[in-house]
C-alpha cells in the first residue's frame, strides 16, 4: 500500500535490505551480530529441519541447529565471496555440525566390533548423502521464504503428514483455499527451485 500524498515515502531502513547469503557472512566474519540475527531468521528453520531428519529427535535437532548456528559465527572469516555461493558454505558448515552432534551421540551408543556384521553397507556414500542434503537444504529454505499463508499448508501436509481436508479443518478455511494457496506454494517452489 502507497502512503497518503501528504507523507514523504520513506526508504526501507538499512538492515531491512536483502544482503546476499555471501555479504552476511562478510559481515559474520567482522562480528556484526545484526548480521547473524538475519542470517539465523532466514536459515533457522531449513537447518532445523535437517538435523530433525537426520537425527529424528527434537531435542537433539534443536542442540544441533545451536551447534550449527555457533560453527558458522565462528568459522564464518573462512568464506571466501569470491569462491561461491554463501548459502551453499552455511549448508555445510551446518552439516559438519550436525552430523559431529549426531556422532557425538552415537558414540555412547557404540556396539562392540565383534558384533559388527561382515556385509557391505546398503547406505549411500559420502557424495550421495552430501547432494541429497544440499537439496533438501535447498527445499527447506524456499519453504521457509514462501508467504505464511502458503508456507503453513505446505509444511502441515508434507513435513506433518496432514491431508488437505485435516489442514482445512485444523486451520479454519475453506478447502478451495488450502488447495489454492498450496498450488500457489508449488509454483513459487518450482521458480525458486528450478535448475537444481
Amino acid at each position: 500500500m502507497a502512503p497518503p500524498a501528504d507523507e514523504p515515502e520513506r526508504e526501507p531502513e538499512p538492515h531491512l535490505v536483502a544482503d546476499s547469503h555471501g555479504e552476511l557472512l562478510c559481515r559474520i566474519a567482522e562480528l556484526d551480530l545484526e548480521a547473524f540475527e538475519i542470517l539465523y531468521r532466514r536459515y533457522a528453520r531449513p537447518v532445523y529441519g535437517l538435523a530433525l531428519r537426520r537425527l529424528r529427535d527434537r531435542e537433539r535437532a534443536e542442540e544441533a541447529t545451536q551447534r550449527a548456528f555457533a560453527a558458522i559465527w565462528r568459522s564464518a572469516a573462512t568464506y571466501v565471496l569470491e569462491r561461491g555461493d554463501g548459502a551453499r558454505w552455511l549448508f555445510m558448515v551446518a552439516r559438519n555440525a550436525i552430523v559431529d552432534h549426531a556422532r557425538g551421540a552415537s558414540r555412547t551408543q557404540l556396539v562392540a566390533s565383534a558384533e559388527l556384521p561382515e556385509v557391505a553397507s546398503r547406505e549411500p556414500g559420502p557424495e550421495s548423502v552430501a547432494e541429497d542434503g544440499w537439496l533438501a537444504f535447498c527445499v527447506h529454505a524456499a519453504v521457509a521464504e514462501l508467504p505464511e499463508q502458503e508456507r503453513v499448508p505446505v509444511e502441515l501436509a508434507y513435513w506433518g503428514g496432514r491431508s488437505q481436508s485435516q489442514i482445512a479443518e485444523l486451520l479454519g478455511l475453506p478447502l478451495g483455499t488450502v488447495a489454492t494457496r498450496t498450488r500457489s506454494a508449488f509454483a513459487r517452489l518450482a521458480v525458486r527451485l528450478e535448475g537444481l
